[in-house]
């Protein structure tokens, strides 16, 4: 019979507390806010104009003098629209650095103070006169162009630049009017501009419900908030009832959002604006993600994006529906309700050139839980440029060694939709990195069960076995199985490969009544020993613990994992916890991370081992570990190169240095097979072939 959660008793709230009061050391799935909002938006021109002042924006000293210079400083503290008249006619004789600049600067304060009284289409205007000669002095001049960062005024203009813009677009948002398509017209004192808004790159086809700005929110959930300082302004791009159109978008969570920074360019034309006979002046507006394209050549120059990462990550997290603890709770303690969130997660368009890092979480946890790596990690570019980063989600109420099955199957079926002939080069460079239980799930992933699984639950062939053609199979999936050979490495952190005390006789108990395994778990189980009387030896193991029953240092899985067989083509690497020995935990502990010890986290065939000081709940949080990380990241991409060049002294690989899939940089040689031949044999990259499937 399936385990079942009773309901009102003084017991069943006790226990619920004591288990969850002991697996939360495990989850690091906390309530918390990622993301809040500011009070006023960042501005690092706040200072500099003196923004928040009670007299209100005020020029700088330097702009003042320009203003001096040429006659006009009685227009610094007002009379704005006629100082930037008489200015923009000394800037059609004169057009200086020094001129551009300061009518930039003058514009942006005249736009600061009508934006703050509520008068928009001034503001608006204001703006668009601010941005375009930013533009026009940071691209268009000499002065601007050299001065390559060494005049401070250079940095401020970038300012000027980003914060007139952004100015600009919360204006035109909050007319409803800020739409990928949409073109609108601005007049300024002596010129007209025609606006337009489109999404360029790997978001070009799809349609954006609504755009944040990162300056109105402060990151709280994440350590650390990685920015790009540039040109442009950084957006939260939101997709809620329309899909994504990109690479992919059937493995995106809902409501994913995405980072994008919008940049302006200006092109100049003769015409002339029939109706105020001033010239027009083309301003497209285009929106990039910084991730795919960080930067950008505009005469002859390169030109970093002003982007930022992170705080779209964090709304994120505060805005699906996969939060972490509720996610979390589901699959420990109901995982039949899971089986529709099952499955693997992209938070990017799926790219054929890059190597895939698969992040699988441990017990009462979600992917959730990687997020602060896959923060930093992504924020590295020569991480970003060889890797995209995919998350498992999986229920982890039920036996690691199901959930190892139903990974093992999802990754199959992921290559046959996203790769079916096999062709992109990138997904047999497949690295996975598990945490806890999730370890033991991905090294799963490397070993061959021969007979050994079997044997633990019956002496009887399986071919003997009755039952229905769904319950024999689903068994067999189980207990046998082949190393995946698009895996060729899997990092383990905090895993108990030998088991964990935390298993103990009050935790499996309390887990075997709390938790409530699915039907299609127990029931085939259950059908599978009442069809066959006798043949399994083993009912126990067969009539499915719970996964705190399957980590317990008895379990007889466990041993077998160790002597199974191993891929020879993947490497190992540990990353193992270890408390402060200082500390009272410490000082309880011994050598572990609280939950799982040295010894059961220590992998003889490891290639690498790194010990950090952390628990078991912050072990891969752990900037130690994240580096590590990075580290074998590196490594591999340097192997799988080596693999290249040495594979272009053999003639019987055919070199794939113009392979349309994959570039040089990343590939291992390859021999062709025909595509109906599944898993087919590299024996430039693989030592020893892989069984076939």
């Amino acid at each position: 019979m399936p385990a079942t959660v009773r309901r009102g008793s003084r017991w069943e709230s006790k226990g619920i507390i004591l288990l969850l009061l002991a697996v939360s050391i495990t989850s690091g799935c906390a309530t918390q806010k990622w993301a809040s909002v500011r009070k006023s938006p960042n501005n690092p021109l706040e200072g500099p104009l003196q923004l928040m002042s009670h007299t209100g924006p005020k020029v700088t000293d330097r702009t003042r003098q320009s203003l001096r210079v040429l006659g006009l400083e009685k227009y610094a503290d007002g009379s704005y629209e006629k100082g930037l008249a008489e200015l923009a006619a000394i800037i059609e004789k004169e057009p200086t650095g020094d001129n551009l600049y300061t009518f930039a600067e003058l514009s942006y304060i005249a736009a600061a103070r009508a934006d703050a009284m509520g008068k928009d289409a001034t503001a608006l205007e204001l703006y668009a006169g601010s941005v375009s000669h930013a533009y026009y002095f940071l691209f268009e001049c000499k002065e601007g162009v050299s001065a390559n960062g060494y005049d401070p005024r250079f940095r401020q203009a970038c300012d000027i630049y980003n914060k007139s813009l952004e100015g600009s677009l919360r204006l035109v948002k909050a007319q409803g009017r800020l739409k990928q398509g949409e073109t609108y017209r601005i007049k300024t004192p002596n010129h007209v501009f025609h606006v337009s808004l489109d999404t360029v790159g790997r978001w070009k086809d799809t349609q954006f419900q609504d755009f944040k700005f990162t300056s109105d929110y402060q990151v709280e959930g994440l350590k650390n908030q990685h920015r790009q300082y540039g040109l442009g302004v950084p957006l939260i791009a939101e997709c809620k009832d329309n899909p994504p159109q990109a690479p992919g978008a059937d493995y995106f969570p809902p409501n994913l959002t995405f980072a994008l920074t919008a940049f302006l360019q200006v092109e100049h034309t003769p015409q002339i604006d029939p109706e105020t006979n001033k010239k027009i002046h083309y301003c497209k507006i285009h929106l990039y993600d910084p991730l795919e394209k960080p930067e950008i050549e505009i005469h002859g120059r390169t030109i970093p994006f002003e982007a930022d990462i992170s705080t779209p990550l964090a709304y994120l997290l505060d805005s699906s529906s996969l939060a972490p603890t509720y996610m979390a709770t589901l699959g420990l303690l109901s995982p039949g309700e899971q089986t529709e969130q099952r499955g693997i997660y992209m938070l990017e368009p799926y790219d054929p050139k890059k190597i895939p890092v698969m992040m699988v979480h441990g017990l009462w946890s979600s992917p959730m839980t990687w997020l602060e790596m896959f923060n930093d990690l992504r924020a590295q570019p020569e991480i970003r440029k060889d890797y995209q980063f995919w998350f498992y989600l999986y229920p982890t109420g039920q036996p690691f060694w199901i959930s190892a099955a139903q990974f093992r199957a999802d990754l199959d079926a992921m290559r046959a939709d996203l790769d079916p002939q096999h062709t992109a080069i990138a997904l047999d460079q497949m690295v996975l990195v598990g945490h806890s239980m999730g370890g033991l799930v991905s090294r799963m992933q490397t070993i061959e069960s021969q007979n050994d699984f079997w044997n633990l639950v019956s002496d009887q062939p399986p071919s003997q076995l009755k039952g229905s053609p769904e319950d024999t199979e689903a068994l067999k999936n189980v207990l046998f199985f082949e190393p995946n050979t698009s895996v060729r490495r899997v990092i383990t952190m905090g895993t108990p490969h030998r088991g964990s005390d935390f298993a103990n006789s009050t935790t499996r108990w309390l887990g075997k009544n709390l938790i409530a395994l699915p039907s299609f778990v127990t029931g085939s189980s259950n059908r599978l020993i009442a069809e066959n009387p006798g043949f399994f030896r083993n009912r126990e193991l067969l009539e499915i613990s719970t996964s705190v029953d399957s980590l317990a240092p008895d379990s007889p899985v466990l041993p077998e994992i160790l002597d199974a067989p191993k891929a020879p083509w993947v490497k190992y690497h540990t990353v193992i916890g270890v408390v402060d020995q200082d500390t009272w935990l410490g000082y309880f502990s011994g050598r572990s991370d609280g939950i799982v010890k040295y010894e059961s986290a220590h992998l003889d065939e490891a290639v690498s081992e790194k010990i950090v000081t952390a628990d078991h709940n912050t072990v891969h949080r752990n900037p130690q570990s994240v580096i590590e990380v990075r580290r074998i990241l590196r490594e591999h991409v340097e192997q799988l190169k080596q693999e290249y060049y040495s594979s272009l002294q053999q003639p019987a690989i055919e070199p794939t240095m113009h392979d349309p899939v994959m570039p040089a940089s990343h590939l291992a040689p390859v021999q062709r097979f025909a595509p109906q031949q599944t898993n087919p044999l590299r024996p430039s990259i693989y030592t020893t072939p892989p069984s076939p499937n």
